[in-house]
């Protein structure tokens, strides 16, 4: 991300002049959720991302509001994906995101969006409404390939007869000062033949492939991406990517404490990789 200043925290400082802000505006998204791991052998699904939320006009006060930075779901060797942990802005939750399914019939978790199934799975993991889509079903083929877990603006791909479904795609804000991706959701991981499924747009990790050798990635820290899903031979599935929340507002208000404190065009932004506390006064 690129910003055209940057303020130091932590001295408690505000700008000279101005009062507290009465509204901002928000960005919160969850952590991903991690692809399945392989189970029996068969291929598994990819995590879907953490919930997305935004929006302007947000009424703040005096006082210290805590915040809370989902972790992205943890990798895993055997069965169903871990779901994203929530992130969290005063009233605002954004829901983790659903763990990849796992193995024959591995259904996917639900979640912010949800995770894509392994391989024959059919009920894929359902996405929480206004913050991300759903999962989808994996393919019960000779080959087998497991299905994309959902993001944030479109749902998974259903994994084929011979390729993995690709992860749904995320959305873009420039909420901090240039446009970004967030919640893209896992990649499928396949077998034999079979060619992986791409982790969506907004740091969707891939899914794993026989050919190649190629592992499942790891959702992108920070974008809330899903996982991408392992396979028979790559059987560590790719973790979720951690959330983020950012809070803006205009610089014609004092400025206050949290975070890591930026300015862009015309905004005072409170950027948060880590829990930490946004406060008012």
């Amino acid at each position: 991300m690129s910003f055209s200043s940057t303020h130091l925290v932590g001295f408690g400082a505000h700008a000279s002049g101005g009062s507290a802000p009465t509204t901002v505006e928000y960005l919160v998204v969850a952590g991903g959720g991690s692809g399945g791991g392989p189970g029996s052998g068969a291929p598994a699904g990819g995590g879907g991302a953490g919930g997305f939320r935004t929006a302007s006009g947000f009424a703040v006060s005096a006082q210290a509001y805590t915040i809370t930075v989902g972790n992205g779901g943890t990798s895993v060797t055997s069965g169903v994906g871990s779901s994203g942990g929530n992130s969290v802005f005063s009233s605002i939750t954004s829901t983790g995101g659903g763990g990849g399914g796992s193995s024959v019939s591995g259904n996917g978790s639900n979640g912010g969006a949800g995770g894509g199934c392994g391989y024959g799975g059919t009920t894929a993991g359902t996405g929480t409404g206004g913050q991300g889509t759903n999962g989808a079903a994996g393919s019960g083929a000779s080959q087998g390939t497991g299905g994309g877990g959902g993001g944030a603006t479109s749902a998974g791909t259903a994994g084929g007869a011979s390729a993995a479904g690709p992860g749904g795609n995320g959305t873009a804000s420039s909420i901090s000062g240039s446009s970004v991706t967030y919640a893209g959701g896992g990649g499928g991981g396949a077998n034999a033949a079979g060619t992986l499924g791409a982790g969506g747009s907004g740091g969707g990790g891939s899914g794993a492939q026989v050919s190649g050798s190629i592992v499942a990635t790891s959702g992108t820290a920070n974008t809330g991406g899903g996982g991408g899903g392992a396979n028979a031979t790559q059987t560590t599935s790719g973790a979720g990517g951690s959330g983020i929340v950012i809070i803006r507002y205009l610089d014609t208000f004092a400025q206050q404490t949290g975070g890591t404190i930026t300015s862009s065009g015309g905004y005072t932004i409170h950027t948060f990789t880590a829990s930490g506390t946004f406060t008012v006064s």
